[in-house]
């Protein structure tokens, strides 16, 4: 069978894009604080309008920007401004109820003053707000006063006027404060930690412009054509295509904002933050200069997206840092260090492989660990011809090797949390482990359905798989995971997957724009031209993958994939694309389904996860909160115990503290993620890291069973193994191995 070439810019994506993105380029002068009323420039106005042909000609769902349109766009752009309805009021609603029939005019007519008059309007509020809750601290609160906060305000009405605003204001203020004095801590020490944080905003909402307003602007009309299309400013255009390559011209370290300064998180190794070996984690950076001689600019209270922009460039040239080190305080002596900008390969994202040792009673047996957290592909450097592109693909071939090269008898993919990427690199990876044959098809505007899939023989791996996937595993995750459980290639464990089944392709505004400018001006769309189906003919639109072994959902359905989207598009089916099952699993279910089953029930790690899953379950349903400190410490008494037992429990176990992240601490210390010390932020995140992994184990426990029964029943061994049972862990399969690492 032939297949059609792949399509080389297909992208199947969900990555996250902030929305109210930073502006594409500041001078030196224009880091302070942003004046109002922020204002439109012709380029974005331009922007818009172009962006706006696209969208009603060319996405795959194509819908006119007129009146109806328009409507779905003011309240997407109100929900991204204010979701939690905390800054506008029934009055400042009533005011702008006109411009619900008028955001397609404004881009039909290259006039976007209503859409910036409500950014600056939003501005204007968020900095009242602050400041009145600032004013609060002084006189501090009635603790002993019954009442209670709706915290989760996504279905609430707006406050009516400002009274009530002023009262919903009172009682979030009020919380935060609750929230410091049950962690412990002085009147004195609340008020100088909250009236911090709320300066703190102040100046960050200070500091939005127009490139802000815009991006969110456009954003609510991009994602009200689907929830995948976005509108991607030149910056968060760079930002994407980094995400994509996992490369960077730049000193290879990862910054942060905390209180005035951008300090030093993460130093890559073997960039040139880490060869100098002057730059270290903590460090803040005070001053940036260009070249070896060119003038110093004071970055303290920029953003930090403005800092990033400064320091990074192209390869080969220099730039200048000048710091205060993580150990001095803020009068501590500067240091001046000198780097040379190089490509910086983001190696948190790659491929990564482990080895399990799985044993029970005398027989032990190897399995192979790939966590695969994106399908990354550098598409210029593989237009270019260089052999050496960035590829998911490429990564995971090697890695393979490397597996077989070790002795393991089964491989593990984890593809949790893995929201996508390339089309492409899906459709080769899937190659790795079949034959030939088709691996997933493309239904395109005007209905046309092409096959991709893989015509080259040979895998890299043909002995026994499974796919491990959750409700994060997305697009290009579920187009791999559909295609091996159609194949009955090796098993799909774990939660039902995301729902995402489109496709989509980056245009490049600026290549349809008027003008010679350089500099990119008007962005890229992110946009939806096409929707994928299994080969069964089945969609992964909003059903998603179904895993053959269930694990626990962890309660986030409702809030989290394809189906909580109001206007995702329909499940649908075609016709099967011509393809043969080279093996049929569903005989050994049962008998997995069991082990699995008697195993988890003895497992004090399995019953832990259990256990902590029913928690955060009951925690999220809660919707109100006591703001009665009486009541609030024989909460937190309770709320103690339990998560004492969880840390005891952990400890038992894997040694740890808890498999929490840093912005779900164990125990609620009333401080958000910046205002902890970036020390212990850091040894959080390494406990978690070195906490067992219950689902991952349990994965290969059952893949470890699937090797034995298959084993041990030789003459249904045909039936269920891929090609005749022929499996091996040596070089020598059959058929012929794809070569590792080459481009295909």
């Amino acid at each position: 069978m032939t297949l059609r070439p792949t399509l080389a810019l297909l992208l199947a994506l969900v990555l996250p894009i902030a929305h109210a993105q930073a502006p594409a380029v500041h001078g030196d002068e224009e880091h302070a604080a942003s004046k109002l009323p922020l204002k439109a420039t012709p380029t974005q106005a331009d922007a818009a309008q172009l962006s706006a042909r696209f969208l009603t000609r060319f996405h795959y769902d194509a819908k006119p920007l007129d009146d109806a349109m328009s409507a779905k766009i003011y309240k997407a752009y109100f929900d991204m401004l204010d979701g939690e309805k905390v800054f506008f009021t029934q009055q400042d609603m009533a005011r702008f109820e006109p411009l619900k029939t008028k955001f397609d005019d404004a881009i039909w007519n290259k006039d976007l003053s209503g859409p910036f008059s409500v950014f600056n309007l939003y501005v204007q509020h968020a900095i009242e707000r602050m400041t009145y809750a600032r004013g609060l601290l002084k006189k501090g609160f009635d603790l002993t006063k019954d009442e209670s906060y709706a915290y989760d305000r996504k279905k609430a009405d707006w406050p009516a006027d400002q009274a009530a605003l002023d009262d919903l204001w009172r009682k979030r203020t009020k919380n935060d404060w609750l929230r410091l004095k049950l962690a412990g801590k002085s009147d004195e020490d609340i008020r100088k930690t909250l009236d911090k944080r709320y300066a703190g905003y102040i100046e960050r909402v200070r500091q939005l412009d127009g490139e802000d307003a815009f991006q969110t602007f456009m954003n609510a009309y991009a994602e009200t054509t689907d929830p995948h299309t976005d509108y991607l400013g030149p910056r968060a255009a760079q930002n994407f295509d980094i995400a994509m390559k996992l490369s960077l011209e730049g000193i290879g370290a990862v910054l942060q904002a905390r209180d005035e300064y951008t300090q030093i998180r993460e130093i890559v190794p073997g960039g040139p933050a880490d060869k100098s070996g002057k730059i270290h984690v903590g460090d803040r950076i005070v001053a940036i200069g260009q070249g070896t001689d060119g003038p110093m600019t004071d970055v303290i209270g920029w953003r930090l997206d403005d800092v990033v922009d400064k320091i990074r460039g192209k390869k080969d040239t220099t730039v200048r840092l000048e710091i205060l080190p993580a150990d001095a305080g803020l009068d501590g002596k500067h240091e001046l260090v000198t780097m040379v900008r190089k490509k910086v390969s983001i190696e948190e994202q790659a491929a990564k492989k482990k080895v399990i040792e799985i044993k029970d009673g005398d027989v032990s047996r190897k399995i192979g660990i790939i966590d695969l957290p994106t399908f990354y592909s550098d598409f210029g450097a593989r237009r270019e011809g260089d052999k050496n592109f960035k590829s998911a693909t490429r990564d995971v071939a090697k890695l393979l090797a490397e597996l077989k090269a070790e002795g393991v008898q089964g491989v593990v993919m984890d593809l949790r949390n893995n929201g996508g990427g390339s089309l492409a690199e899906a459709n080769e990876l899937t190659g790795l482990f079949i034959d030939t044959g088709p691996v997933v098809q493309v239904r395109d505007a005007r209905g046309q359905v092409e096959v991709q899939g893989d015509d080259q023989p040979g895998m890299a791996w043909s002995g026994p798989m499974a796919v491990l996937v959750n409700r994060g595993s997305a697009s290009a995750s579920e187009i791999f995971s559909a295609a091996i459980q159609d194949y009955g290639r090796g098993l799909i464990v774990g939660e039902p997957t995301f729902g995402k089944g489109t496709v989509q392709n980056l245009v490049d505004l600026d290549r349809f724009a008027q003008g010679d400018s350089e500099k990119p001006q008007y962005g890229e769309l992110k946009m939806t031209i096409a929707e994928f189906f299994r080969i069964n003919g089945g969609s992964t639109q909003l059903k998603g993958v179904t895993p053959d072994i269930l694990f626990p959902k962890n309660g986030d359905e409702k809030d989290f994939g394809e189906s909580t989207y109001d206007n995702a598009l329909p499940w649908t089916q075609i016709q099967p694309a011509p393809y043969t099952k080279v093996a049929d699993l569903s005989a050994y279910l049962p008998q997995l389904k069991a082990k699995h089953d008697e195993r988890v029930a003895k497992s004090p790690g399995w019953q832990l996860m259990l256990d902590e899953l029913a928690q955060y379950k009951k925690m999220r349903e809660q919707t109100t909160i006591s703001l009665n400190l009486a009541a609030r410490q024989a909460e937190r008494k309770r709320q103690d115990a339990i998560q004492a037992d969880f840390r005891a429990r952990h400890k038992a176990i894997d040694g740890t503290d808890g498999s929490l992240s840093v912005d779900e601490p164990t125990l609620d210390d009333g401080l958000n993620a910046n205002e902890r010390s970036l020390k212990s932020e850091l040894k959080q995140e390494k406990e978690a890291k070195n906490a067992k992994d219950p689902e991952l184990q349990e994965t290969a426990h059952i893949l470890f069973d699937a090797i034995g029964l298959i084993r041990a029943n030789p003459k249904l061994a045909a039936e269920v193994l891929p090609y005749g049972g022929k499996f091996s862990t040596t070089a020598a399969v059959m058929p012929p191995e794809k070569p590792a690492g080459q481009p295909r």
